[in-house]
Order: C-alpha cells, then structure tokens, then sequence
C-alpha cells in the first residue's frame, strides 16, 4: 500500500541525512520554553510554517572540528542504525545550522585552524562546536513517494550551553526567531512532524533514559517504533 499522498510518478529516493535542535530554557514562569523559526516563504518546502533550526548534512561536516565529541548516550542510541561517523556528522549539522539561522553558537573555547566558511560563526567568538550537550530524542524518516525525503534526527539541548544566548540573528532562512512555552506552542502552523517531536520531547522531559522513537510509514499507515 502506498504512502499517504505519496506520488507514484516520483522515483524512489534514499533519504538525506538531517537534523533538528530542540533548544530549551526555562521562561519566567518556570515552563520550559523552545526556540522556533518561521520558514521563509521562499522556501519550497514547508513555506511559513514554524519549525526547529536545522537542516541537512554537508559533506564538511564529517569534518568538523568539534571541541568536545558526542555524549556516550547519544552516540549509543544512534550507532544502532548507522555509523558513528554520519552520527557525529548529524550533530555537527545541527550545530553548524543553528549558528547560521538564529546566530546561536553551542561550543567551547577553542581556535579552528585553516576554519571552513560553515564554521565562520565558530571561528569569529574564538569557539569550536561542541557536540557533547546534545542529548537525541526522536528521529522522523520522510515516506516514500515524496518530492524531498530525509531522514531526520532530533535532539535537544539547554540553553545555558549556548554563547551569548541574549542574541538571536537570523540569516534569513528562519523568521520570527521566538522562544515559546512548549504548553503553548501548538498553537503555531506547525508540520505534522514537528508535533510528534515536540510530544517526544514532553516525554523526554519526564524520563530522558525512555526509549528513542522512529516516526516511519508502514503498510498500515505512520508508526513509532523504538530504535
């Protein structure tokens, strides 16, 4: 049986590699709050809706000069289903991404030498990324018979790990940049995928040892299955 509005005339594609940060804090009133973007309405994919900063992973990324690697837990849970490799690529697209699109920097004191354009960000606050506070909670694998498929990974860090956390900037992928309640931010236009995640993260919250989740399409129709 074929995907939920899956186009048969569209070929098979593999999936690409990608990621989200679920950036949390705590507002005046104790909720925990997220950041969230608007994508731009240039954007051919999911134009306007709100989502998490991130995007897909670069061939550079695999290459990036990390500060600190990633957390045992989080590199556990990934390395089920892929290689430690594109793992560490993930959470440095997720880095990199979040810098570029709300100004927000996650890293350690450190100089980058020869520093790529992507790490730029990094380089100009005398900073290397920092993959160690990313903590996975949820990845989301696009169904078959789309125009874009990816397969995503979530994760989630406190914002008392980000440099200069006053100051959002956008570069123009994301507007709106805003931190909202997570018991309120439904109420934004949100992708059916990001209001799975954000229900992972509710659930995260209450137990981060719970087990990691996987949105996919089967036979029967969208199902969550553990990793």
């Amino acid at each position: 049986m074929p995907a939920a509005n899956a186009d048969a005339s569209i070929p098979r594609q593999r999936p690409r590699l990608a990621a989200s940060l679920l950036l949390r804090r705590h507002g005046a009133d104790s909720e925990v709050e997220l950041l969230f973007g608007r994508r731009s309405s240039n954007h051919v994919f999911m134009p306007r809706k709100y989502v998490f900063p991130g995007g897909c992973v670069d061939r550079g990324d695999h290459y990036a000069p990390l500060v600190e690697e990633p957390n045992e837990t989080t590199l556990a849970v990934m390395t089920k289903v892929m290689t430690e490799r594109r793992a560490r690529a993930a959470m440095a697209a997720v880095l990199r991404e979040t810098a570029e699109e709300t100004g927000l920097i996650i890293g350690a004191m450190g100089q980058i030498s020869r520093p790529a354009t992507s790490w730029a960000p990094f380089s100009r606050v005398g900073m290397r990324p920092n993959a160690a506070p990313l903590d996975v909670i949820a990845r989301a694998i696009t169904p078959p018979g789309r125009p874009r498929r990816f397969d995503a990974w979530f994760f989630t860090c406190d914002v008392k790990h980000v440099h200069d956390s006053a100051t959002l900037a956008s570069n123009g992928e994301l507007e709106d940049l805003r931190w909202i309640s997570i018991n309120r931010c439904r109420n934004l236009d949100l992708p059916v995928a990001t209001c799975y995640v954000i229900s992972e993260m509710e659930a995260w919250l209450k137990n981060p040892a719970r087990a990691v989740r996987c949105l996919r399409n089967t036979r029967s129709g969208p199902r969550m299955t553990p990793l």
